[in-house]
């Protein structure tokens, strides 16, 4: 399973969570839904967004977990 991995990515920079919430223009809802790992789905715009924010590329912001057959 996908998952962000931005709680991760705040606590390395020493960043707060209302720091990146002012830093996106996107309702709160969606917001925490995301930050929760609760969306199915990410906008393009976020994921750019979130990479120049953070200085990342887009595979710093995701990992695998839970991978079905996954044995290692």
């Amino acid at each position: 399973m996908a998952r962000l991995r931005i709680q991760e990515l705040l606590q390395e920079q020493g960043k707060s969570r209302y720091w990146l919430f002012q830093q996106l223009n996107m309702s709160y809802q969606s917001y925490r839904r995301m930050l929760e790992n609760e969306t199915k789905s990410i906008r393009k715009e976020n994921i750019e967004a979130l990479c120049q924010i953070f200085g990342c590329s887009p595979n710093d912001l995701f990992s695998l977990d839970g991978e079905a057959g996954n044995d290692g």
